[in-house]
């Protein structure tokens, strides 16, 4: 007979495999349950903080709905609120008799040791949760592709103010007067998104040279006659799903080497979604988009200590998965798993140079049975 239960235990705020599974938004720590030989509809018990359990009861896909004093060991619960959770989940799985149980990559020291204390076995599942949030259900394809449009609708905003921006006898960019800087144009995006309804972790909004570290914010002047690559990655407040697009704008005319490397960037991104479908892996979608990288002269992979400053090269995967979290499974690069429907993925690659920066167009797909849908509507220029 099988003694093993499935535990999942943490703070659903932030760990979104639990969010996921209990469909249940609270900033305190919760432990769920499903007990062995039941099916999650009718063997799944929430332990919550107390003054949480009404609404639980109404949200929450738990069965039953209990908090911590309800499975208190005699030698009573800790003051902590999280030591407390740790404790009364051991208790309720010895009290059924429960020997061991299986866990997530997130199951945090604090629950780990809990369990070890009453001597419950725990047992490693480093899939569990992961298929389950990637087969993206039809009302999370759709809260997604909300928050994508959400998203563009404030790209638009931010390019065109770049571009609409008048050049200095120095060549920075001013608005109105106004010295037009990363930190001015992400202020405005956070403001524009704030007004939506979605919160944003900080925008990329970087320019020249600083734009050769891909994940650098940027900061200070923007020029024209530059590239200023724009990344915004915004979380619906309501769905908790979130957005993800990339563009790239110039103002003013733009060089002839950055047109090249941009319209080479577009030809990949659309290479990678010719490939991106059920069954193939990550790694064919990302050799799919290097390959055009290299066709057109370009390198790919990090530099070495000696590679020159005029280096150009894609230094990054392809993309990943977003739903929940903005980064998450399935990788789009080498070793990159099969997809499957309803994986939801970005395509984004780019080109960067410590000479002049970099470029990146970066769209957001469903993965589909014969190829993938995407949520994208903007154009790929360079001039807004």
């Amino acid at each position: 007979m099988n003694n093993t239960a499935l535990l999942l235990a943490g703070i659903p705020a932030v760990q979104k495999n639990l969010y996921h599974r209990i469909q249940f938004m609270v900033g305190d720590p919760v432990g769920w349950i499903q007990f062995p030989n039941q099916s999650e509809a009718n063997g799944t018990l929430l332990i919550c903080r107390d003054i949480e359990m009404d609404r639980a009861k109404k949200h929450s896909t738990a069965q039953r709905v209990a908090c911590p004093v309800d499975f208190a060991p005699d030698s009573g619960l800790s003051g902590d609120r999280e030591t407390a959770t740790a404790q009364a989940i051991a208790e309720c799985l010895c009290r059924q008799n429960i020997t061991s149980v299986t866990s997530d990559r997130s199951l945090s020291l604090i629950y780990i040791n809990a369990l070890k204390e009453r001597g419950i076995h725990i047992e490693y599942n480093p899939d569990m949760g992961v298929l389950e949030r990637r087969a993206k259900s039809p009302q999370e394809l759709e809260a997604l592709q909300k928050a994508q449009e959400a998203t563009e609708s404030v790209m638009i905003k931010a390019c065109q103010l770049v571009s609409h921006g008048k050049a200095r006898t120095d060549g920075t960019l001013e608005l109105e007067g106004i010295p037009l800087t990363s930190e001015v144009i992400r202020s405005r995006i956070d403001r524009w998104l704030l007004d939506i309804g979605y919160e944003n972790p900080g925008s990329i909004v970087a320019c020249g040279p600083d734009a050769a570290d891909c994940h650098f914010f940027g900061a200070g002047p923007l020029r024209t006659e530059t590239p200023v690559i724009i990344d915004i990655f915004p979380k619906d407040k309501t769905s908790q799903y979130n957005g993800d697009c990339t563009r790239t704008v110039v103002h003013g005319k733009v060089p002839s080497d950055i047109e090249r490397a941009y319209n080479t960037v577009v030809q990949a991104k659309l290479a990678g979604m010719k490939a991106a479908k059920a069954g193939v892996t990550g790694e064919s979608v990302h050799r799919a988009t290097i390959g055009v990288i290299h066709e057109n002269g370009y390198e790919t992979g990090l530099p070495s200590e000696t590679s020159p400053a005029t280096r150009c090269a894609m230094v990054h995967g392809t993309g990943h998965g977003v739903g929940l979290e903005v980064h998450e499974p399935p990788l789009l690069d080498f070793k990159g798993p099969r997809l499957v429907v309803g994986d939801v993925l970005t395509i984004e690659p780019g080109l960067y140079s410590p000479a002049w920066g970099g470029v990146r167009s970066e769209d957001m797909v469903a993965v589909e049975t014969d190829g993938c849908k995407n949520f994208n509507k903007l154009p790929d220029t360079l001039t807004w």
